[in-house]
């Protein structure tokens, strides 16, 4: 919230730091990602196998990573996976590695490689229970290849954040003998009503993430088809996993239960915000809303909260990451926006501001941990998720996961036990993007 008469100049001082890069797990230089292709199989083999080979090493080419490709088992020793920052592990079935390559794989995810599933992945090594962790779920059965709808939940990761709301598709269906809602982060999900042979009870996963033993992994039970890897939809989707399993880029990869949601992309869901102020956001057909104008400020008029955490989505427009914006939580109804302002708090979004009115901070009053924010930062145009937690009058702020904010407030005039939520459209150069705001609120003291 830079701002000029009432609201504080603020002078530019830190540099955007664009990396976003996870201190790497390799010995190599984490400039330049690596990545094997593992296609080892002890059961059915794909036909689509030597295209899905293809397809990453296109991507690689395009995405700056370096890609080898191998189905011998003998590449899983501690020395040569040390050389890579993921693994895929492409369409693989059945046993393919022995005791020996199983802990050096082990090894290494748990001090920090990358771990990529594709399709049958999830019908490999039943009997490594390491490894059904690291997948998420394990391959059941699946009906006949026929359309279905993808239903993206995230909206932000960068395996669907350029995936329409629902996603129609023709593709092999896997059941699996879980559900991994639980433990992992759900991207994706099927719709069973628009296909037949679904099992998993309307609630079906088909993509997901997580953080498991010290590595990332992402999953997507797509890629059964050779026509896969040349879909431009899927590619980008593959891609996406690809990157975050690499650690290019950042993504909070918590299981998420419990929220509703108070900005769902639709016009409907608009009816309980209200602007206050100036300028304006606008509803795109992709359920994005974007700032215009201001100084003002959207707000959830439908009711306050106490004790919550808030979750939403935010990117920057500018090249630079120079847009400015924040979200308010803690303050009275007003259609002043100065009321926010005044007894609220806000999160800001600047990540070119001083430390204490940055990308982070509570503006004005506690700066983030910046190294935490640095690393976790998505680059200006990518998609980054705010977890905004708030118990009592203790304000935690989490960037894609990764918390870098602390904030108890002390202050009489103020108070976080009560108020309402609200996100900023700054002025005319600012392009501000939300998507996906929602709420699980808490008990009383918190968990």
């Amino acid at each position: 919230m830079n701002t000029t008469g009432r609201w504080i100049t603020a002078v530019a001082g830190t540099a955007l730091l664009l990396g976003c890069v996870s201190q790497p797990a390799v010995s190599h230089s984490a400039d330049t990602g690596r990545v094997l292709v593992f296609t080892k199989t002890a059961g059915f083999r794909h036909d689509s196998i030597p295209d899905g080979v293809a397809a990453v090493k296109q991507l690689g080419e395009s995405g700056g990573f370096t890609v080898d490709a191998t189905e011998d088992a003998g590449a899983f020793t501690v020395r040569n996976l040390r050389r890579y920052d993921a693994v895929v592990f492409l369409s693989t079935t059945g046993d393919v590695l022995d005791p020996a390559q199983q802990r050096a794989f082990e090894g290494y995810i748990r001090h920090g490689g990358g771990y990529v599933g594709i399709h049958a992945a999830a019908d490999t090594e039943y009997d490594w229970a390491f490894y059904g962790g690291l997948a998420g779920a394990w391959f059941q059965s699946h009906p006949a290849i026929q359309p279905a709808t993808v239903v993206v939940e995230d909206r932000a990761h960068p395996s669907t954040s350029g995936l329409p709301p629902t996603w129609n598709r023709t593709d092999e269906w896997y059941n699996y003998r879980s559900n991994p809602r639980d433990r992992a982060h759900i991207l994706a999900s099927l719709d069973e009503s628009s296909y037949t042979g679904g099992t998993m009870n309307g609630d079906h996963p088909i993509a997901w993430c997580q953080d498991y033993r010290g590595g990332r992994a992402f999953y997507t039970g797509l890629g059964h088809a050779k026509e896969s890897y040349t879909d431009p939809a899927f590619r980008s989707h593959l891609l996406g996993g690809i990157r975050y399993a690499i650690g290019e880029t950042q993504a909070d990869c918590r299981p998420e239960n419990g929220y509703r949601p108070l900005f769902d992309g639709t016009a409907e869901s608009m009816a309980a915000w209200k602007q206050a102020g100036p300028g304006s956001f606008t509803l795109s057909a992709d359920g994005t809303l974007t700032s215009s104008g201001g100084m003002g400020m959207l707000w959830y008029a439908a009711s306050g909260f106490s004790s919550y955490s808030l979750k939403l989505d935010w990117r920057t427009a500018s090249p630079t990451g120079d847009d400015n914006s924040g979200v308010f939580v803690g303050f009275p109804p007003s259609d002043d926006p100065w009321s926010a302002v005044d007894n609220g708090y806000e999160i800001q979004i600047d990540a070119t501001d001083v430390p204490e009115k940055t990308t982070g901070s509570v503006y004005g009053f506690r700066s983030a941990d910046l190294k935490k924010r640095d690393r976790a930062l998505n680059p200006p145009g990518e998609w980054n998720t705010y977890e905004i937690r708030v118990t009592g009058e203790r304000l935690r702020v989490r960037l894609n996961g990764v918390q870098i904010n602390d904030f108890t407030n002390t202050d009489p005039a103020r108070s976080l036990r009560d108020g309402h939520i609200g996100i900023q459209n700054h002025g005319a150069d600012d392009r501000m993007s939300f998507r996906d705001i929602r709420i699980r609120e808490l008990p009383a003291k918190g968990d």
